[in-house]
């Protein structure tokens, strides 16, 4: 239970968040649904107009009890805004499909007024449900659509000229025989205006949340061990939902399963298996959904947050180095220096001191995960309870360790680490499967969060697809050289991998990467300055090349001989590198070996390629890489 203890406490130390936001901190005992349909009454409860609410605008708070808050298609109404359904009387006069609620409505609603009859606006709204003509005012007003029988209209056939209701409740059916959302499914939502009055809005009087607060309060009047505080409190009797989005039914609690295996042949009742606190979970719940709509980052199903239970800042552990510094600017101009990460270093060192002055050492910091296999149930699938100052140590060691230049686009080149989500990409292909991908998204948290090693099948996976530019673009390329380059680099920290070309390096599979890169160069250079615009052998042949560089290279090396002599004296300076990388080799039987190469060898073709551009057009910014096309730029 420390996950709910984290966010009670959470709630509690953000309560000047509550009703804020695009999507708000809720208060207890409220939940959020889409409006379709504002209606306006008087004090008196006479009608005044009514208007089809933007979807810009949708999004409503409203007071809910345990059981409608939950609801899928029981027939339990909200004690205020509701569909058609539950606040119209003539709901079946004009063709509702499902049974009236009317009743249970009034009931609930009457109840609330006379345990705080103050409120003046549920009294008026009370009057006018209580005339029984909502719909007909509708129709009336132009809002809603009837036919000649007197019926709503289904579904507009003029596609063009479909009145506003439409384009959100289009009616009719699917693909597959199923009725869409139509007139009679709209959701209202109630305005009181009243002279003097600056907040005729229900869904914004903050004096209606708290009333609805303490009447909902009252009604609970059994007490049991709260599990989370250890206090005897009164207990929820169901847990709320809607934790990812506004539509999401999945629970992390539910015990309503009264005939299977939930609970029953281990406690006699579900209060024995869990016990939480009414305001407890309601609280714990509201800061989660707050917390993953405003700071976590879903995909499909699955939803990761972090967040500091003080409430302060804290980076996205799942961002990437440029999102991280920049957000979704663009970066700055790109430096002068040459092929090192000196600028991000500095950058990441600023932003760092920035959210430790905010987040204090001893602050906890919490990462959940949250993922469900089916529509009704959710799981927590990574949790993690860290203090500040190991949090940011953390995070400040993924952006440095597993540092390359990424390609992410001629408009988003940068230094740093790429999100989990583009590590996937790169290692099983742009169509990667929605689970797969999810699942390495879960396997990559804790090398971010806990320090842990990147798993060794997937920086496999990354170097096999940057070995291969064959069938992909160029630009997906790049990014694939450059992701399996940081994965290579951070799974080796010891080796203590340099960004810019390590003239020294005299390992294998770095030598042979560099003469890949020099051979490329080469052609490439011959290849533009004759004007043609051709793939090089060294890139058709990279797979092959790590596969089996030995025999590869003698090909490639052969295939060098007429651009060679193309070029004639201006190929003097390339040859001789390539002469004094063949002599770095030891000891010199390396060279003769043609063992398969490890993903070293794309550290130093990418550094060598990097060495071998005009430093122009390098940096944390730039254009796209090119190769040289002149002598005076040639080394």
């Amino acid at each position: 239970m420390s996950w709910i203890e984290k966010l009670y406490r959470t709630y509690e130390n953000n309560t000047g968040a509550i009703g804020s936001d695009k999507v708000p901190l809720l208060p207890i005992c409220h939940t959020t649904q889409n409006a379709h349909l504002t209606v306006v009454v008087d004090e008196m409860g006479n009608f005044l107009r009514a208007t089809v609410v933007p979807k810009s605008e949708a999004r409503t708070i409203i007071p809910a009890t345990e059981d409608s808050a939950g609801r899928t298609s029981g027939p339990t109404p909200h004690p205020l805004c509701d569909k058609l359904q539950y606040v119209a009387a003539d709901y079946k006069h004009f063709g509702g499909e499902k049974d009236s609620c009317i009743e249970k409505y009034t009931e609930l609603l009457t109840k609330w007024i006379e345990a705080d009859d103050r409120q003046w606006k549920l009294k008026a709204i009370a009057a006018y449900v209580d005339k029984g003509h909502l719909i007909s005012d509708l129709v009336t007003a132009s809002v809603l659509h009837a036919d000649d029988d007197g019926k709503l209209v289904d579904e507009w056939q003029d596609g063009k000229n479909s009145p506003e209701i439409f384009k959100l409740l289009p009616g009719g059916y699917d693909n597959k025989g199923k009725k869409k959302p139509w007139q009679a499914d709209a959701f209202v939502r109630w305005t009181v205006q009243m002279p003097g009055d600056p907040l005729p809005e229900v869904w914004l009087d903050k004096g209606l949340w708290q009333s609805w607060e303490n009447f909902f309060g009252s009604l609970k009047s059994s007490k049991s061990l709260c599990f989370v505080t250890g206090l005897v409190l009164p207990l929820a009797d169901q847990h709320p939902a809607k934790i990812r989005n506004d539509g999401d039914k999945a629970k992390l609690i539910s015990s309503n399963d009264l005939t299977g295996y939930t609970f029953r042949g281990r406690f006699a009742s579900a209060e024995e298996a869990c016990g939480v606190g009414f305001q407890i979970t309601q609280k714990a719940h509201n800061a989660l959904r707050w917390l993953v709509a405003r700071q976590g980052r879903r995909d499909g199903d699955q939803a990761v947050v972090a967040w500091a239970v003080s409430g302060a800042d804290i980076p996205d552990p799942q961002a990437d180095t440029f999102s991280f510094l920049f957000g979704e600017e663009q970066g700055p101009a790109p430096p002068k220096s040459g092929y090192t990460a000196q600028e991000v270093g500095v950058a990441l060192s600023k932003k760092m001191a920035g959210y430790a002055a905010k987040l204090k050492s001893a602050d906890e910091v919490v990462v959940v995960g949250l993922d469900s296999a089916t529509p009704g149930r959710m799981a927590i699938s990574y949790y993690r309870e860290l203090t500040g100052s190991e949090f940011l140590e953390r995070i400040e060691a993924w952006h440095t360790g597993c540092c390359w230049q990424q390609y992410f686009g001629k408009d988003r080149i940068f230094f740093g680490a790429p999100a989990p989500r583009d590590i996937a990409e790169v290692a099983y292909g742009r169509r990667i499967d929605d689970k797969l991908r999810k699942a390495i998204v879960e396997r990559l948290l804790p090398c971010i969060v806990d320090g842990a090693p990147i798993p060794r099948n997937l920086v496999e996976s990354c170097v096999r697809r940057a070995s291969n530019r064959n069938g992909i673009e160029n630009w997906e390329w790049e990014k694939a050289l450059g992701v399996a380059c940081a994965l290579y680099r951070k799974q080796h920290e010891k080796e203590e991998y340099n960004m810019a070309l390590e003239e020294e390096r005299t390992s294998r599979d770095y030598l042979y990467g560099r003469l890949l890169a020099l051979a490329e160069h080469l052609e490439h250079w011959a290849i533009r300055s004759a004007g043609e615009n051709r793939p090089t052998n060294a890139e058709r042949m990279m797979q092959r090349f790590a596969d089996h560089p030995y025999t590869t290279w003698r090909t490639l090396e052969l295939a060098l001989v007429p651009y060679k002599t193309r070029l004639g004296g201006k190929a003097h300076k390339v040859l001789s590198l390539i002469d004094t990388v063949h002599g770095k080799f030891e000891p010199p039987a390396d060279y003769i070996r043609d063992d398969k190469l490890g993903g070293e060898f794309l550290l130093g073709y990418h550094c060598q390629r990097a060495a071998l551009k005009p430093v122009a057009t390098q940096g944390t910014g730039g254009n796209a890489p090119d190769t040289i096309e002149s002598d005076e730029t040639a080394p």
